[in-house]
């Protein structure tokens, strides 16, 4: 069902989402300060040798064997030294540690930031539990390998630097003969490089597989149980978790192969991974959605009325794009009228819905609201316009309360009140304060611990909040529900996806779809009187199975009642 309210107050584009910044910078002091301490332990490590051997030579150079002055005095000197080298270490540590925390976290609401902007065909083809994996383990990898990896890499660097300005020192053949092995090594590096970071990418690709069949098993465990598929499904888990382990195997003998041959090879293979990770990452983080996420016009309250017209749509669902959903789609629906939409099942009566969401564009066709065509107006602003009621509303799992605030345009200013006033008149208010914590009850992962009908009340209720708005409805009608129902529908306009006879009742009304298009649209009355109308046949046909389903249950009731008068 879809409504759009005629007390429209005038809005304001949304606010952007909140940019996190450059993902993969290390800016600021603290990064800069954690080099420079870096420097100084490296330093005084690589020159502990060098204080060492003045010890000696104190101990083994002097002819009258008095050396407890000069010997007192490098020991100072000396342990002053490590103190110093100990604290910049473990400055360092801190420094690093703390900057990788920040990049993860910039790394991963840059990274939500970016999958929220994104289409909905887009989620058609992405795997949610691929686009989890990016979020947890890709940024975690990558986090790592920019600081831990990237610490670990200076350090060696600054070691052998000043390893190398010694070697010259004491022996300058002896130097260049080492550094003449050194450009071989480099290019067994590079190629190294190149196969860990492809094999990374493989290995997280596989993980998010595995990660995506156990959240969407573990989410529909109760249908993996009603069909006794548990030894199926660790069957298949167990698979997949298996070539991560084989591929994990390769990655372990290929850093075995090259561990010995350079010193650098633990933190070049930690960066050559958080590389591999990161172009997962860059691939999703630089992605342009292809449809808009928060640009266009806005309408002021005397220009919202809220009159919807479809105008020759064709639409293909991008991943089924053989497959035509609608041609030469044509609809018009007057402001503040009620439109019901019938027809028998995948005849796209719910893509409607989503076309007008503005989650899909069609391929072909336009669609306005109040003569603008929607691809000029702000996606983010007009959908606000809308509520949505679907058949099974998904719900969140947190409390009823803060899942009836989500309707709002800012959750965190709707008071208790306003949430309670929408709740009685959702019919929902009786069987919330019955629950042992009333409003504050946790529903469950997707309402999971409620009824359908109550369920549908919360979501009828979470739709109240957008008064004087558009509403979206794919309902099931139980007496209550429908009795919200007729009070969510008073001067909106409104589109029903029928399902029942019942809940087109107060439509003005009817359009039957059918083949891509309207095959018939009218006054409910005026097709209900046409004895060759389809309207007319699917009502009567739905009204026999209704008698038949009836005749069914009292028949039922009957043997029931007469196996008991024998027992």
């Amino acid at each position: 069902m879809a409504w759009v309210g005629r007390d429209l107050k005038d809005h304001q584009a949304p606010p952007p989402l909140p940019q996190a910044g450059p993902p993969a910078s290390i800016s600021g002091t603290r990064p800069g300060s954690a080099v420079g301490f870096l420097t100084v332990s490296s330093v005084i490590t690589m020159s502990a040798p060098f204080f060492l051997g003045k010890v000696i030579d104190v101990i083994y150079t002097n002819p009258s064997n008095d050396f407890t002055d000069s010997l007192s005095s490098l020991c100072a000197l000396l342990s002053g030294i490590f103190l110093c080298g100990a604290a910049a270490n473990a400055t360092r540590v801190y420094l690093m540690q703390t900057a990788g925390q920040r990049i993860v976290k910039r790394l991963r609401t840059t990274m939500f930031s970016s999958i929220l902007k994104q289409e909905t065909a887009f989620f058609d083809k992405t795997r949610t539990g691929e686009l989890i994996n990016r979020l947890s383990s890709d940024t975690a990898l990558l986090g790592r390998s920019l600081t831990e990896n990237l610490s670990d890499g200076l350090r060696a660097g600054a070691q052998a630097s000043v390893g190398v300005g010694m070697m010259f020192f004491v022996s300058p053949s002896l130097a260049a003969f080492v550094l003449s092995i050194v450009p071989p090594l480099a290019i067994v590096a590079v190629i190294y490089g190149r196969y860990l970071r492809k094999l990374t990418k493989i290995t997280q690709d596989s993980l998010a597989e595995a990660t995506q069949l156990a959240e969407e098993r573990i989410g529909n465990i109760r249908t993996v149980r009603a069909f006794g598929q548990e030894m199926a499904e660790m069957e298949k888990y167990t698979n997949k978790v298996d070539y991560v382990l084989q591929l994990a195997k390769k990655e372990a003998l290929a850093r075995a192969g090259f561990f010995g041959a350079v010193s650098l090879s633990s933190f070049y293979s930690e960066l050559m991974k958080g590389l591999g990770a990161g172009g997962r990452l860059w691939e999703l983080i630089e992605r342009k959605p292809q449809l808009p996420f928060n640009e266009g016009i806005t309408l002021g309250k005397d220009t919202f009325r809220g009159a919807l017209e479809f105008k020759d749509i064709e639409f293909a669902y991008p991943t089924r794009p053989e497959t035509s959903i609608f041609k030469d789609f044509s609809l018009s629906i007057p402001a503040g009228s009620v439109m019901a939409l019938v027809g028998s099942s995948g005849t796209g009566k719910s893509t409607i819905v989503s076309l007008l969401l503005r989650l899909y564009d069609p391929i072909a066709g336009t669609i306005t609201v109040d003569g603008f065509d929607i691809r000029q107006l702000n996606p983010l602003w007009f959908r606000t316009k809308f509520g949505t009621v679907s058949q099974e509303p998904i719900l969140f799992s947190c409390s009823i309360a803060e899942n009836i605030a989500y309707g709002a345009e800012d959750p965190s200013t709707v008071t208790a009140e306003e949430i309670q006033k929408v709740a009685e008149i959702a019919n929902a208010a009786h069987f919330i304060r019955d629950f042992p914590k009333g409003f504050d009850t946790v529903v469950g992962e997707k309402g999971i611990l409620l009824s359908g009908g109550q369920k549908q009340r919360i979501a009828i209720a979470r739709a109240l909040l957008k008064v004087r708005l558009h509403l979206a409805l794919d309902a099931e009608n139980e007496y209550l529900v429908q009795e919200a129902l007729d009070r969510l529908m008073e001067g909106r306009t409104v589109l029903i996806i029928a399902h029942r006879l019942s809940t087109i009742q107060n439509a003005d009304f009817v359009a039957v779809l059918g083949q891509g298009k309207i095959l018939e649209c009218g006054k409910r009355e005026e097709l209900l009187a046409n004895p060759n109308g389809l309207f007319r046949k699917l009502m009567q046909k739905q009204a026999f199975l209704q008698n038949s389903d009836t005749f069914a249950l009292d028949i039922q009731s009957r043997e029931n009642n007469l196996l008991k008068e024998n027992v």
